[in-house]
Formats: C-alpha cells, structure tokens, sequence
C-alpha cells in the first residue's frame, strides 16, 4: 500500500532537505506572505504573472533554467543536464519476481508464453512513488529514470499498443503515470528508459541471435511464438515502438529525456541500421517535446543529445555524459543472491567523485524487491549519501 506521511514527517524532510524547495516556489510563499500582510490587492497582480509565466510553460525541473527555456528548451534542458550530478534509475519488472536479473528470460531460456505467467502473480503493492522521489530528493538526486519496458517487452503503463502491461495485472496500476506526477510535483526530472532494438516478446522484433545482438533468446526448438522467413516485418515493430514513445511523451506530462537501450541489437546490423529509422524518431520526439534530451547508451548515431554508458567507460564524449552503476554488486534487476552485497555510501561516494571528475552525472540504479518495495540496503545507502552531501 501506498505510504502516509504525516505533518511532521513532511516538515523534517523539507528542514533536512532544501533542494526540495525551487525558487520559484520560494519565490511564491514570499509573494503570498506579503500579500497576507499587505492585503491581496497590493500583489495580486504580480503573483499573477508569476503563476502565468513559468506555472504553465515551464516544466518544473527546468524551472532554474526558466529564460533560456523561453529562448531554447533543448539548450536549457542541456544547461539543466550538465549540472544535474546525480540520478536514480530504477528497474523493475516481471524478472523482479524472480530475482535472477532482469536478463532471467533470455539467460534461462524461459519460454514467452511461460514468462508471461508471471504477470498473474504482480501486485507492485509496495512500490511506491512518493516514497521513491523523497529517497532520490534526500540523496541529493534531480533525476529518476524508470524502465518503461524493457527487454522482456513488459510495460508500466498503459499503453494501447499491448495487452502486456501492468495495468492488465493484479496490481492493476499505472506506475509511470504515478512516478510521473511525483517527479512533476517535486520538481525532479522524469526520465524514460525504453528497450528500442531488443525485444524477446514482439513476433516482429528483430530476430538476430547470440550475445552480439541478444535480440532473442535462441530456442531449441524455435519459439513459434515469433514471425520468422517471409512473415517476419521489422517495420510492424519499428512503427509499435514509435507508436508505444509516442504514448509516453503524450500522456505523461513533460518528459526530461527518452533513454534507448538494445545498442548491441541495431549496431550489429550496421547495414541495415537505417531501418530503425532511428533518425526520424529522434526528429519525432524533439517534434513533441523539445526539451526532451535522448540517448542511445555509447550513442549509435552520433546525433544523440548526450552519451550514457556504463560503469567503466573511458572514452570521450563531445556531448554532455553519464555514467549509469549499480548498487547492487552488478545486477540492474533485483537479484537474491546479492542480498548483504549491495554498495556502500563509500562506494557510491567515489563514484560521485570518479563522475565529476569526467565532467559526467551519475545514474545510480536500484532494483526494487518482487513487490516494489526499494531494498533496505539500498534506503540506508542512499540516506547516508545524501547526509554526506549536504555536511
């Protein structure tokens, strides 16, 4: 269930906690206090065009960066991004269940229809978004990115293009809907991870095999679950996959970047890779949303608005970068067997310390417990990073 909080949990949060207040939100509790006492005429009017000129226009993370969002919202966006710092990401899915990494389907060779079953038995009854915000504000974090769908092609929201959604479970919950409006309220950046190139579900997914693209698990014998030979259409899923973002930057409010995962899946068919129009969904996303930044982990065109690899990455990068870890020893998806291994605030500390030093944020991951809860090592984790942070 959905936690409560009271009065005085709220008040200590906001003293332990100022990056929750946003100038304009101080701004306004100035400008409503002198109104109190000078009565509501004398600043009726300038509350007013406060209200009208960054309540509707400006999207709430964003609002630091207010003129040059007026004049260019991808370049504030960009502004934004590079003092950001510090990021959570969280995965959660169907594999969260089964706490073998969110790579269980294609590392067991679980078949579709079998994988499927799982959606029978997730609640999410303990995920909850006002919790997972304050976490992120405490730590000192401007952002969260959820894994919308990921390669298992499981979505978090309600997406019309599918039927395997968490909303068609028992939880019966749109949870990018609820995160959105946490992230929205608090003036935190919401970010959308999306599995692009890499689908083990969609019969018209890509269907390389092997490790180099991990397009699909390889089956023995053959899943005839997927479209093969002359049935097999990459543009039936190269249209669902802009169709399915399309609902993302429609539906939820203003969204801080789209991140593209399944690298390995279009750059192993170099070739070929123009029929992942890719170029032309970036176009459509800045056509939607032009402050939305977008990246394709390493990058794959180079037209990417900034770079996301992960953990050891060494190279340069002429855009803004940043580098995604976990706090679990390495699994991104909850893992059992990590249980008591997860990283300490130390650990993390120097990773905030290794990314500054590149000139890089850090998109530091969490992988929920079965029922969405966030793992006790990683709350105690975080809690400690952000007292550190703030000393």
């Amino acid at each position: 269930m959905l936690s409560t909080r009271t009065r005085t949990d709220l008040d200590q949060t906001l003293k332990d906690n100022p990056v929750t207040i946003n100038r304009r939100n101080v701004l306004q509790s100035s400008i409503a206090a002198a109104a109190a006492l000078c009565g509501p005429r004398v600043f009726a009017k300038e509350a007013a065009a406060l209200n009208d000129s960054t309540a509707s226009s400006v999207p709430s993370y964003l609002q630091d960066v207010a003129k040059q969002y007026a004049d260019n919202p991808r370049q504030a966006a960009l502004d934004w991004f590079r003092g950001a710092e510090f990021g959570l990401f969280v995965h959660y899915g169907l594999y969260s269940l089964l706490g073998r990494h969110e790579w269980v389907m294609i590392k067991e060779k679980i078949r579709v229809k079998e994988y499927a079953k799982l959606a029978d038995r997730y609640t999410a009854e303990n995920f909850d978004a006002d919790f997972i915000t304050d976490m992120a504000l405490d730590a000192g974090m401007k952002y969260v990115n959820i894994t919308t769908r990921h390669h298992d092609s499981f979505c978090l929201f309600d997406s019309k293009y599918t039927d395997f959604k968490s909303t068609n479970t028992p939880a019966k919950r749109d949870l990018v809907g609820e995160l959105a409006e946490q992230c929205r309220s608090k003036g935190l950046g919401f970010f959308l991870y999306y599995s692009h190139g890499r689908d083990w579900r969609h019969p018209h997914a890509p269907n390389n095999w092997g490790w180099g693209g991990s397009a699909r698990p390889k089956y023995d014998p053959p899943e005839d679950f997927y479209a093969s030979g002359k049935e097999h259409d990459l543009q039936i899923y190269v249209e669902f996959m802009k169709n399915q973002i399309t609902e993302l930057l429609s539906n939820y409010g203003p969204i801080a970047g789209i991140w593209l995962d399944g690298h390995a899946t279009p750059a192993s068919r170099r070739n070929k890779m123009h029929e992942f129009k890719l170029q032309e969904l970036y176009d459509h996303i800045h056509s939607m949303q032009p402050q939305v930044l977008v990246s394709y982990k390493q990058g794959l065109l180079g037209t990417e608005d900034f770079k996301a690899p992960e953990r050891h990455w060494k190279g340069k990068s002429e855009v803004p970068l940043e580098i995604c870890d976990t706090l679990q020893p390495h699994g991104w998806g909850y893992m059992k067997t990590d249980d008591g291994k997860h990283k300490t605030a130390d650990q993390v500390m120097e990773m905030l310390a290794k990314a500054k030093s590149m000139n890089a944020n850090l998109l530091l991951n969490t992988g929920p417990l079965p029922d969405g809860s966030i793992h006790p090592e990683d709350r105690a984790t975080l809690q400690e990073v952000g007292k550190r942070r703030r000393a």
